[in-house]
């Protein structure tokens, strides 16, 4: 007997084979071609790189623009790859005449190709699905590598086992037999309709998203429909949740939260967790698999107090059943919101207690109207810091953390007077164009507001200016970075404007002052912490066509110390603590086994009982880790591994929590280091 029943499936069957008018073919406008010749004028006569548009280009910009067509392989045959095998040597052709006929008619051919196929899949869907779930097959989760099918046959088995997980997926997550299928029809048909409302501008996007994604990440084209939301951004207006997401693949992945922002102060999202439905206040959530990206966040945007609800499979979770439903309440991110703030903490040692202060610093923002209206109080990262430097020092503090983490960057004004509060005027950041003429920033002020010891607390989410900061402290020898490897992101945009639309256009490159590139390697922590945060999957290493990491010549500068010289006994004695700490243990076994489970989890079964059997198995793994760790933190243990996202206050703080203890514990171990060798050497 069916496994799935539905009512009405022959009517819905006729009407599904019915006949369909056909969509009349998409061809270019012509302010599209004119923006086309545009776009490829300023690649290559204003982009940091040497760009040549010929065949080589051409076969990487056609892969790229197959690979957002269809990088999964499931759509295209290797038939129809091979007919528009001419654009591996046209597409420069293309964009420079602006002639787009040919990558029109290939989004054309995968159009035809993705409409057949849902409509194979909801006729499947009406008709009635027949899994029993027992078979031994199982499903390739990336095929980005695999070759294109060369039969339709091999596609249809390829959907079928996607259709059976589909089915399986949902039935796990406690659907019935009906709700299921009217889960799946309501999925195919809307991802249908969305394709049948495809239009000109989306082919120039995906287009363009080709041209510019194999030139480097940052390189974009904005329609005039992104253009006006990047406008709404820049002008910190957006009424969100404070998030920036990112295609992947089929899915929407969080890329990182706005700090101050709705979703980091409830919670509920992590980098990397992906967003596989969206609903509004009490409504349905509306499943978003397969949905472009611009439509995703359209849904997620609104007005401000409402409420937006998330179906979120965590960055973690070891299957997609494993999806929980968030509330976020969508507000406008104030500049208070990003405020600087500071603490003083407790480190107990032999000799009694020793005070040091931390400053959080999450964002490097300005307030440029009050700024430019010549108000004195406006507000900055700068000023708002200085402030708590010298609560600080009234605290009579040891030593200072300057806590950067989840820190994306901002104004790099901020950072170069931010790094002059520490050092008495010098060089602080190089800039180089694609001319290969390099600009010197630096802070002009004579004095230090504090001179003391220093360290910078860094993750994989400290990006940009950030890293600016963090890499100038650890070449003046300053103080200590400690923490994770940053972002990475050393390049230089503009926005351009074109006669259809805006052009974001990576024309410069930042350079340490010792002549490093901030670009795909980041900074390196003195002092390196374990990560949940994947390198895979966050950061500019993870990105396509990053741009490569480089040097330039050093500058001249004056070095403030020497932590170097304490690094090998720092290094042991932070070991030492992490050994003994819940929080690090956990941190550096969770992060193993985060790794581990990517490694294995290359496929799933579609069989309901080997599926469950493997989720559980790793679960279990990830839930004794955790009750590891609570137990030694006199917690209570938690039943199901899922449930560790239900308590995050719990869960997350310890965790946090403990990077910032360490970071004051290693500062106050270099302070008394590097003050008794001060001693000796006065002595001596």
């Amino acid at each position: 007997m069916s496994l799935f029943v539905t009512l009405g499936r022959a009517a819905a069957l006729a009407l599904l084979l019915g006949s369909v008018p056909a969509q009349a073919a998409i061809t270019a406008t012509d302010a599209q071609r004119e923006a086309a010749v545009e776009v490829a004028e300023s690649l290559r006569y204003g982009h940091y790189a040497d760009i040549r548009f010929d065949d080589e280009w051409s076969k990487q910009a056609f892969e790229r623009y197959l690979e957002l067509l269809d990088g999964q392989r499931a759509y295209l045959l290797a038939d129809d790859v091979d007919e528009f095998a001419d654009l591996s040597t046209a597409m420069d052709d293309a964009v420079l005449d602006g002639d787009l006929d040919r990558p029109y008619a290939l989004y054309q051919r995968y159009h035809e190709r993705a409409e057949a196929r849902l409509e194979w899949l909801l006729e499947r869907v009406d008709a009635g699905l027949d899994f029993d779930f027992d078979g031994n097959q199982r499903m390739v989760l990336d095929r980005k590598d695999a070759p294109w099918p060369r039969r339709t046959a091999s596609l249809d088995e390829l959907w079928q086992k996607r259709l059976q997980n589909a089915a399986l997926t949902l039935s796990l997550s406690d659907q019935s037999p009906e709700e299921v299928e009217e889960t799946l029809h309501d999925r195919y048909e809307n991802q249908l309709n969305r394709l049948r409302q495809a239009n000109a501008e989306d082919v120039f996007g995906l287009m363009m998203a080709a041209v510019t994604g194999s030139i480097d990440p940052h390189s974009e084209y904005l329609s005039p429909r992104q253009s006006e939301s990047f406008d709404i951004q820049m002008r910190l207006s957006l009424e969100g949740i404070g998030a920036l997401l990112q295609a992947d693949g089929e899915y929407v992945k969080v890329a990182s939260l706005v700090p101050g922002g709705p979703a980091e102060k409830a919670g509920v999202l992590k980098p990397a967790d992906r967003i596989i439905g969206v609903g509004q206040e009490d409504e349905e959530v509306v499943n978003v698999v397969g949905m472009r990206l611009d439509d995703v966040v359209d849904m997620i945007r609104g007005p401000k107090g409402s409420v937006v609800r998330l179906d979120v499979v965590p960055a973690q979770a070891v299957d997609t059943t494993r999806s929980k439903v968030v509330e976020i309440t969508r507000d406008t991110v104030k500049l208070e919101d990003q405020a600087a703030q500071s603490e003083v903490i407790e480190v107990e040692r032999e000799d009694g207690m020793h005070r040091l202060g931390v400053i959080e610093v999450p964002a490097f923002y300005v307030d440029f109207d009050a700024w430019q209206a010549g108000e004195p109080d406006y507000r900055s990262t700068t000023r708002d810091v200085a402030k708590e430097v010298e609560r600080l020092k009234d605290e009579n503090v040891e030593g200072i953390v300057l806590d950067l983490r989840n820190n994306g960057g901002g104004a790099l004004q901020e950072a170069n007077s931010l790094i002059g509060l520490f050092i008495d005027r010098g060089p602080t950041v190089q800039v180089r164009d694609a001319q290969g003429r390099i600009s010197l920033y630096g802070d002009t002020d004579s004095g230090t507001l504090y001179d003391g010891p220093l360290a910078v607390l860094v993750n994989r989410l400290s990006a940009s200016a950030s890293e600016i900061f963090a890499g100038a402290i650890q070449d003046y020898g300053r103080g200590l970075v400690v923490g994770g490897d940053t972002f990475g992101k050393g390049t230089v945009q503009t926005l351009d404007e074109l006669n259809h639309g805006q052009l974001k256009l990576t024309r410069a490159k930042f350079y340490r002052i010792s002549g490093e590139s901030t670009q795909h390697r980041g900074v390196t922590p003195d002092i390196s912490f374990p990560s949940l945060i994947d390198p895979e999957l966050i950061g500019e290493s993870s990105l396509d066509n990053a741009l490569a990491w480089d040097q330039v010549r050093k500058v001249q500068y004056r070095r403030y110390g020497q932590p170097e010289r304490y690094l090998e006994t720092l290094r042991q004695r932070h070991q030492q603590r992490a050994d003994l700490h819940p929080n690090f243990h956990y941190l550096e076994r969770e992060a193993e086994l985060a790794e581990r489970l990517r490694e294995q989890h290359t496929s799933v079964s579609l069989n309901r009982e080997q599926r469950q059997r493997e989720a559980e198995a790793q679960e279990a793994e990830q839930l004794a880790l955790e009750n590891q760790r609570r137990e030694a933190l006199g917690l209570e243990p938690l039943e199901e591994w899922t449930d560790a996202r239900d308590e995050d206050t719990e869960q997350a703080e310890p965790i946090d929590r403990a990077q910032v203890m360490e970071s004051a514990e290693i500062l106050l171990d270099y302070a008394r280091l590097d003050h008794g060798l001060r001693l000796a050497d006065y002595g001596d």
